[in-house]
């Protein structure tokens, strides 16, 4: 059974930053790629960063120059590096591995708010 566990979520003021990490029970290197989505209250999920096994990366406009995806091999962790936060940030944060198929954690809470 492949687990995801997100930690590193919490409440934070806007324009403050914080550090996202999901550790996987199996080497990270076995995902095509990992990524974090996120979903807000009564929206759909959406897909914020993703990283591949070569270190490419892509990220949603609405986050894109503010946050990066990084990864550690070597601790089977993946990192969403999170600063110049918004309120509309604020949403669950979800860790996802992809194989032939996708895992998923179950999630971290990221509020932004003063």
């Amino acid at each position: 059974q492949v687990q995801l566990v997100e930690s590193g979520g919490g409440l934070v003021q806007p324009g403050g930053s914080l550090r996202l990490s999901c550790e996987a029970s199996i080497s990270i290197a076995s995902f095509v790629f990992m990524g974090w989505y996120r979903q807000a209250p009564g929206k759909e999920r959406e897909l914020v960063a993703t990283i591949t096994t070569r270190g490419s990366t892509n990220y949603a406009d609405s986050v894109n120059g503010r946050f990066t995806i990084s990864r550690d091999n070597a601790k089977n962790t993946v990192y969403l590096q999170m600063n110049s936060l918004k309120p509309e940030d604020t949403a669950v944060y979800y860790c996802n591995g992809k194989t032939y198929r996708d895992y998923w954690g179950q999630g971290t809470q990221v509020t932004v708010s003063s």
